[in-house]
C-alpha cells in the first residue's frame, strides 16, 4: 500500500522508520540485521535516507588537513529495492536537490519506477560542511518546490526538457519535510509554514517532521500550519536520545531545543546506558501523549538507537 493511502486511512497506530544505507564498502549485514529487528514491529514503511556526498580529510602531519577526495554514500534506490524484496515491506527514499542534477534526479525516477517504488521523500538535503549556505549543484535545483515540480512533471509524462515520455509508468506519490522549530535557514515561523503550503499545493501528499522532544513545539506548529492552510498529514519525527554526548551534539546537528527537564536529567546520567534508558522513558511518555492526542502515526529515526527504538515500540504495544 502506498504511504499517503497508509496514513490517510489509518484507524491504529502505525510505526515508520528511516534508516541509512552504508557508507561505501562497510556492506549491508548491521544494515539488513537492524533492519530484520525493526520489521519484527510490523511497521508501516521504511524510510531510506540520501546522503550524496562526505567530504574526507587527509591529515598532513604538520596539524593541518587537505580534503582528499568526496566519499560517496552509496545505495539508497538500491537499498529500497532490497528491503522492498527481502522483508515485503513498503519504501520510501529520499530524492534530494543535493549533488544531483536534473539528469541525474530523472535517472533515478527511472530506476524506482523499473522497481516498482512509487513513495519518495522529496528534500532539498543539506548544505556541505564547508559551505555557509547550500550551494546547487550547477544544473540541478535548489529548493525542493523546483524537485515538486520535476516530478509532477514526470508523472504527468514529460521528461524535464518537455519530451513526453512514450510509456509512462505509475505515478509517484510524494512526501515532504517540515519544522517544528523553524528550518535552520529560515527568517521565521511563518515564513517556513508558508514554503510548507507551498509545497502541499504543488503536490505533496504528506510531511513528516524534523525531530523533536517537546510535544507542545510539535502540536502549537501543527495548530499554526492548520491556520494558515496547511491541510496534509503531518507526521511527527522522533528520535530517542541513547548518548551523554546528544545533550549538546543534537540540538547542534538538528536545530531543535532539548526540555529543561530532559536536560536536567541527562546531565545527571553517569553512563551513554544511563543517557539511553532515559531516552526510552522520554520517548515513550511521548509517544503516549501524542496517542492522546490524537495521532496514530509515529515516524522514528534510528541512527544509533535501534535497540532503544525496538524497546519503546514493544513498551507502548
Amino acid at each position: 500500500m502506498a504511504v499517503a493511502n497508509i496514513i490517510n486511512t489509518a484507524k491504529k497506530r502505525e510505526f515508520s522508520f528511516e534508516v541509512l544505507p552504508p557508507l561505501k564498502g562497510t556492506g549491508t549485514e548491521r544494515l539488513f540485521a537492524d533492519i530484520e529487528r525493526l520489521c519484527e514491529l510490523t511497521p508501516a514503511f521504511i524510510n531510506i535516507t540520501t546522503h550524496h556526498s562526505e567530504y574526507v580529510y587527509k591529515e598532513l602531519g604538520d596539524g593541518r588537513y587537505e580534503r582528499s577526495r568526496v566519499r560517496r554514500r552509496p545505495g539508497t534506490i538500491a537499498v529500497a529495492a532490497a528491503i522492498q524484496q527481502r522483508f515485503g515491506v513498503t519504501v520510501q527514499p529520499h530524492v534530494i536537490c543535493s549533488g544531483a542534477t536534473v539528469e541525474d534526479i530523472e535517472y533515478e525516477l527511472l530506476d524506482l519506477q523499473f522497481l516498482g517504488i512509487r513513495d519518495l521523500l522529496l528534500l532539498r538535503g543539506d548544505k556541505a560542511k564547508d559551505d555557509s549556505v547550500f550551494k546547487p549543484t550547477p544544473g540541478g535545483h535548489a529548493h525542493t518546490t523546483d524537485l515538486i515540480r520535476q516530478v509532477q512533471r514526470f508523472n504527468d509524462g514529460f521528461f524535464a526538457d518537455g519530451t513526453p515520455i512514450k510509456n509512462p509508468g505509475p505515478k509517484f506519490d510524494i512526501g515532504v519535510a517540515c519544522y517544528p522549530e523553524k528550518h535552520e535557514e529560515a527568517p521565521n515561523m511563518e515564513m517556513d509554514i508558508e514554503y510548507l503550503k507551498q509545497k502541499q499545493d504543488l503536490g505533496a501528499q504528506y510531511a513528516v517532521t524534523q525531530l523533536f522532544f517537546d510535544n507542545e513545539k510539535y502540536f502549537s506548529f501543527v495548530e499554526k500550519a492548520r491556520q494558515m492552510g496547511v491541510s496534509i498529514p503531518i507526521i511527527p519525527g522522533i528520535k530517542p536520545l541513547a548518548k551523554l554526548s546528544q545533550l549538546t551534539v543534537v540540538p547542534r546537528t538538528f536545530h531543535c531545543d532539548i526540555p529543561e527537564p530532559l536536560a536536567r536529567e541527562i546531565v545527571k546520567c553517569k553512563s551513554d546506558e544511563d543517557a539511553r534508558r532515559l531516552g526510552v522513558e522520554w520517548t515513550t511518555q511521548q509517544c503516549r501523549e501524542l496517542y492522546q492526542h490524537g495521532i496514530c502515526d509515529i515516524h522514528f529515526y534510528t541512527m544509533g538507537a535501534v535497540e532503544s527504538v525496538v524497546e519503546i515500540v514493544k513498551g507502548l504495544k
